[in-house]
């Protein structure tokens, strides 16, 4: 009897490298899901909204500035926004400065 639970079992050598490799595929798949996918879809959703940014859209500024767009610039990504309603105040930024974009058709 002593001699049976003495005996040598298997460990598995190859078994255990492919359940690691197994884990690590699903840890990469699980970070690449959760943190770059929708990552990658926010700065889809950003372009698409920089790039259909019309003159007399409502723009919100990173620095939280509520203005319109009075000229865009396609060549240096540069949009003039003009702030309050005395007229004065034009500034020109980059569009990456944007935040939120109001479309003037929907108010």
């Amino acid at each position: 009897m002593g001699i049976l639970l003495e005996a040598e079992t298997p460990t598995g050598g190859m078994g255990s490298l492919l359940m690691m490799v197994v884990v690590y595929g699903i840890f990469f798949f699980a970070m690449w899901f959760f943190f770059f996918r929708p990552q990658s879809k926010e700065k889809k959703r950003m372009a698409a909204m920089l790039s259909s940014l019309t003159i007399g859209d409502c723009v919100l500024t990173t620095s939280g500035f509520y203005g319109i767009v009075i000229d865009i610039s396609d060549e240096d990504n540069t949009v003039i926004v003009e702030f309050g309603n005395n007229k004065n105040c034009r500034i020109p930024m980059e569009k990456s400065a944007i935040s939120r974009v109001e479309k003037a058709d929907e108010n």
